[in-house]
């Protein structure tokens, strides 16, 4: 009995895993920070936010660093623990088990948890009929699954208000329905071969694994050798082990258990989510034998050749030193967060002179207020030419949150900057456009380029 109990602790640690992961996936959309979302990637809006900070489509220069965060983060986790993300925390997993172990086995009594791979006789109409209240069961939670998809782009306070009029926002409603729609297939129809055959994922697991990767293996030495070298089946009952040492007792229980339909004994298979459910299933046979697993969750470097899994190796330290300048990299970037923007153009006439010798450039100016707030902005030289340009025919003017609003400016000098007869010179201004309510927050500081003409062309 001792032995039972600690058997199903990964199945019960996964179904506390999956809670945790279905929390923290429905409630992260609710939570703000100053008013902005933890996470959205808003197209209507055209801004990511990330951790209360709102960027605009201009300054995603973050996202290829958000990306290489995820998939090295994930690299990383497949290197240490193998398939760990696929069998305790990918919605697809947990989608198949709330359908198969829960509505189908424990609900309706279709299935049974210790074997997963034989189906119930559809022909029957008892089954057939418990099959439609299964689908229409998954159908409902597809649709709050999609709605939870959709807050990750539309938030929740955005998306209630819309449903309101649901025929005047027909393309959100068409995405909720159609991936509510993708869900019932995937999980009622295509099930586990999404994992093995459209999944990415698995065609490059075998390139992270290593003899350190934790995962679940089976032990040969303990239970003898079930395939040959050509992981064609040899053995089919225990009485044709070669050996009387051989603990295998060919039960199955390993086989019929597992959700891809694989045989842990063949050894590593790209199919293998690490759900450890042949863990499980080989810990409850031998532990009535009082015996340990053959199947455990470890490393084959533990398994086959006696030695301690190194977690910290080469590989592991190279991926921590990666996603630690990741990590910088995202908060340098971060503290570049501009609260306003400003693209400055200069206009096709490249300058004009006027009455005593007084140089003129002209530019267009695009502001767009990026803040919740609505300011007045202003704009001045800086810098090294602060005293010898003035600004013309701009003034003062307000912009309400997220507007946007054009402007022709006149850069002007009447000192002689250039003393060149050859060419015309390039000069670089420096410009602050600032809001006037917070000059010290909302700023943001551009180059102009001046064309200053050459002195042939002055009196």
């Amino acid at each position: 009995m001792t032995s039972e109990i600690k058997i199903a602790s990964y199945r019960i640690k996964r179904y506390w895993m999956y809670l945790v992961a279905t929390i923290v996936a429905t409630v992260t959309p609710f939570i703000q920070i100053g008013g902005n979302q933890i996470f959205l990637l808003s197209f209507d809006k055209k801004q990511l936010h990330l951790m209360g900070v709102a960027f605009d489509m201009q300054e995603l220069y973050m996202m290829p660093f958000l990306l290489m965060f995820m998939f090295l983060g994930i690299f990383a986790v497949t290197a240490i623990g193998g398939r760990a993300w696929c069998g305790w925390s990918c919605p697809q997993t947990i989608f198949r088990v709330i359908y198969r172990d829960l509505i189908e086995t424990k609900i309706l009594g279709l299935r049974r948890i210790k074997n997963k791979q034989k189906d119930p006789d559809w022909s029957k109409p008892k089954n057939a009929a418990k099959r439609i209240v299964a689908i229409l069961m998954w159908s409902a939670l597809a649709l709050l699954a999609a709605a939870d998809f959709m807050w990750y782009f539309v938030p929740p306070a955005d998306f209630f208000t819309y449903l309101q009029d649901p025929m005047e926002h027909t393309v959100l409603l068409g995405f909720i329905i159609g991936v509510a729609a993708f869900l019932v297939y995937d999980v009622v129809f295509l099930q586990e071969n999404f994992c093995v055959y459209v999944c990415p994922y698995s065609r490059v697991q075998s390139v992270l694994y290593d003899d350190d990767t934790v995962q679940a293996i089976y032990s040969t030495k303990r239970g003898g050798n079930i395939y040959n070298e050509n992981k064609e089946k040899v053995i089919f009952k225990q009485k044709d082990l070669p050996n009387e040492t051989d603990e295998c007792t060919a039960c199955q229980s390993c086989v019929t258990v597992c959700p891809t339909h694989i045989d842990i004994r063949k050894g590593a298979q790209l199919e293998c989510i690490n759900c450890l459910e042949c863990v499980d299933a080989c810990t409850t046979v031998m532990g009535k034998l009082g015996k340990e697993s053959l199947v455990q969750w470890s490393s084959t470097n533990e398994i086959e050749k006696n030695k301690k899994t190194k977690l910290i190796r080469g590989k592991t330290i190279m991926y921590a030193a990666a996603l630690l300048i990741i990590v910088g990299m995202l908060f340098v970037m971060g503290g570049k967060k501009e609260y306003m923007l400003l693209n400055i153009n200069k206009t096709t006439q490249l300058y004009k002179i006027k009455a005593d010798n007084e140089v003129v450039n002209n530019f267009l100016l695009l502001f767009q207020n990026t803040q919740k707030e609505n300011y007045t902005y202003s704009i001045k030289v800086i810098g090294k030419y602060a005293d010898k340009f003035q600004i013309k025919k701009f003034s003062d003017f307000k912009l309400s949150h997220g507007k946007m609003a054009k402007k022709v400016i006149q850069l002007s000098t009447k000192q002689k900057l250039v003393n060149d007869s050859t060419k015309d010179t390039p000069i670089t201004v420096t410009l602050k456009a600032y809001a006037k309510e917070n000059p010290d927050v909302v700023f943001v500081i551009r180059d102009a380029v001046f064309i200053y003409p050459r002195s042939d062309k002055l009196k």
